[in-house]
């Protein structure tokens, strides 16, 4: 006979209860994603899902989430509607309850959670559903766009400024007429505009100053500037649905000392980067730094070698001793070997005794991020021919081996291994990735690159210059174009292209600080001519042609 049993006292078990899911409603900031908390950013990188204020900037988010987050659009229903706010407060409630016990819902509001949104709502849903929640403040529009137009609010003799969200005809601005102090709209340029009228209306000078924003704090930034008496040409040409800012203030008259944003070298251009997505980051985020807009156009295609035999013949000899150098050509060939490695076990304790060279500063990072700190990187001229001046020739008393691995690309240059063969070295020149030209772009791609809507193109290798004239044709004859090193440029002037900046350095950083340096120049001709700065593919002449 059994005999059920009741746990003691002394052997009871206890299960630690789940926590209950939870939101974090977290300000975005007004455009640029450089503005978001780092608060914000640690709480993006956790959660389970992400609601949306905006679907247009869910690429951005997923910088900041893991691979498998979801992402909601709260903006819009699945058929397209357009949500009201209750409909968002319920639905920030109901996806807290689905996501099960610990997960985490950010709720990703424009600017600040807590200025002109629907926080208060939404955070009632959630009380009512008894699920808790976080409340991250954000940077609002409401200052960060006009200081991004080189407006501040208040200044020497300023002690207060007005916020106002107008949507309606603005009779309500009446009480501001009288007042000389900032006052900071928001809303679309048609809801603005009518409120300025109004305030123009009831009474406020007609020559105080206005400067309307659009598209606050992104590189899309626009600015226009005027008086209230002439408010309608401030506003012509304004996108109607457009969210935007205005203020009326004195001290717009100080935008031409504090400008900052708009007066970057590279403000408003949109650079074509004909690189693969995953090369292509450091390089977008430095052309983003100096204002521009990249737009990355993938021209090859890293694979595998066809067969591996070669390569792993070469990590034998690496391991047992073979070799007295590796020399590393590319952040790609980093790249290969390492996974190579990783494949069979090894790590870069296999490079004990041995000596490795980097043909720049970018190969050399990759080299360190591995653990790796190379032994030789050119003094001068970063690629092939200013690592060879600076290699040493073999001498059969100090060097006890006369081998060197050279893991490369399938279409690598000749110019380093005769260099080097020349010197008294023997080389295995080993293919360790192939380059494959990668498949057109869509047709309205290829009829931008052609057409001229890009102010310039950035080449890093003689490849990339070779395959989007292959796969997309040639940049317009007004397209900037900026080469990393004199034998890309070289190549660029074959395919019949004007080569319009050349780095100094062989490194994206210096291509693209190079590039920028060419814009602070056009702007110096344009301020000396008394021309406003234009930019390249505002000046697309309908004859002009590339010098071959």
């Amino acid at each position: 006979m059994t005999r059920s049993r009741t746990p003691s006292a002394t052997a009871q078990t206890t299960t630690q209860p789940a926590s209950p899911a939870r939101v974090a409603f977290v300000g975005a900031g007004p455009g640029d994603p450089g503005l978001l908390t780092l608060r914000g950013r640690d709480l993006l990188a956790a959660a389970d899902v992400v609601i949306l204020d905006r679907i247009a900037g869910a690429e951005t988010v997923r910088a900041f989430t893991r691979p498998d987050v979801e992402l909601i659009d709260a903006s819009h229903g699945d058929r397209g509607q357009e949500l009201t706010q209750a409909m968002r407060a319920r639905l920030v409630a109901k996806t807290a309850k689905s996501v099960g016990d610990d997960g985490l819902v950010v709720r990703l509001m424009d600017g600040d959670p807590g200025t002109f949104t629907g926080l208060v709502d939404e955070v009632r849903a959630c009380r009512k559903a008894g699920i808790s929640f976080d409340i991250v403040p954000g940077v609002s529009a409401v200052s960060a766009v006009p200081t991004y137009a080189g407006v501040p609010l208040t200044a020497k003799h300023d002690r207060a400024f007005h916020v106002l969200h107008v949507d309606g005809p603005g009779n309500h601005l009446a009480r501001y007429a009288d007042d000389e102090g900032s006052l900071v709209l928001l809303g679309s340029p048609d809801s603005l505009r009518d409120a300025l009228h109004a305030l123009l209306k009831a009474g406020r000078d007609a020559a105080t100053p206005v400067v309307l924003t659009e598209a606050g704090t992104t590189v899309a930034q626009g600015s226009r500037t005027g008086v209230l008496g002439d408010i309608d040409r401030v506003f012509e040409g304004a996108a109607a649905l457009r969210p935007s800012v205005a203020v009326v203030s004195a001290n717009v008259e100080l935008r031409d000392e504090l400008s900052w944003f708009e007066t970057k070298p590279l403000f408003g251009w949109r650079v074509l980067v004909p690189r693969t997505q995953a090369q292509a980051g450091p390089m977008i985020e430095r052309l983003a730094s100096y204002g521009a807009t990249a737009d990355v156009v993938p021209t090859i295609s890293v694979e595998p070698p066809r067969t591996p035999q070669q390569m792993e013949r070469a990590v034998r000899g690496l391991v047992t001793g073979r070799y007295e150098w590796v020399g590393f050509t590319s952040v790609n060939a980093v790249r290969a070997v390492r996974e190579r490695f990783e494949e069979l076990g090894l790590d870069a304790r296999a490079f004990a005794g041995l000596k490795v060279a980097a043909v720049g500063g970018v190969t050399a990072t990759a080299l360190q991020d591995w653990g790796i700190n190379p032994d030789l990187v050119p003094s001068g001229e970063q690629s092939a021919a200013g690592l060879l001046a600076d290699w040493p020739g073999y001498d059969d008393v100090l060097d006890p081996i006369n081998r060197i691995l050279l893991p490369r690309a399938d279409i690598a240059t000749e110019t380093l291994v005769a260099g080097l063969r020349a010197m008294g070295w023997e080389v295995d020149d080993v293919t360790a990735y192939r380059t494959v030209r990668a498949a057109p772009p869509a047709p309205e791609v290829r009829d931008a690159i052609k057409g001229g809507v890009y102010d310039a193109v950035v080449f890093t290798s003689s490849s990339t210059v070779r395959n989007l004239v292959g796969i997309a044709g040639k940049p317009h004859p007004a397209t900037v174009v900026a080469c990393i090193g004199p034998a890309t440029a070289k190549t660029a002037q074959e395919q019949g292209l004007r080569v319009d900046v050349l780095a100094p350095e062989a490194s994206a950083s210096s291509l693209v600080d190079a590039l920028a340096g060419h814009g602070v120049g056009l702007a110096v001709a344009a301020a000396e001519a008394g021309q406003p700065v234009r930019r390249p593919r505002d000046k697309r002449p309908a004859t002009r042609r590339r010098a071959r």
